[in-house]
């Protein structure tokens, strides 16, 4: 899916921001979108099968035990990413959105459609998101994550 994105990054030649030809800008977007395959990506999906998908296949929840384990180490790379990436940048770049900031969202609404608010006591993260979600527009991003977000009601 990144590979697509990028694709489409260069074939419609979007704003700038998204994928910035600034070189340094640009090995920030590259460095997060590699890194988050085996961070946020691996963790947040673990916990969306663990709250969400497996109790439906089972018939049964996992024990709780097992599900705070994992939800510990999405917490792991959640503090990894407010501090590699978001630092005290508005956005992963710096001041404007990019696909950076676009993915790592995605990634991390799957938690929360699994019914985990990881926002809740994080309030860089949220404030985060809240930009994220203003940059995009509100209804573009309620939209977006309509199915996701009814995931917990399986």
């Amino acid at each position: 899916s990144i590979a697509i994105l990028l694709y489409l990054t260069r074939k419609f030649k979007t704003p700038d921001h998204w994928y910035p030809s600034d070189l340094q800008k640009r090995a920030r977007v590259d460095e997060y979108l590699s890194w988050q395959h085996t961070s946020i990506r691996t963790k947040g999906s673990n916990l969306f099968l663990a709250k969400c998908l497996l109790p439906l296949l089972m018939g049964q929840p996992l024990p709780a035990q097992k599900v705070q384990g994992i939800a510990e180490e999405l917490n792991v790379v959640l503090k990894q990413f407010e501090k590699k990436f978001l630092q005290d940048k508005p956005f992963i770049v710096g001041s404007e959105v990019s696909l950076a900031d676009l993915v790592a969202l995605v990634e991390l609404m799957q938690p929360v459609g699994a019914g985990h608010n990881l926002f809740e006591e994080k309030p860089k993260l949220a404030e985060w998101r809240g930009r994220v979600e203003a940059a995009v527009g509100p209804e573009l991003f309620a939209e977006a994550h309509q199915g996701i977000l009814k995931a917990k009601h399986m």
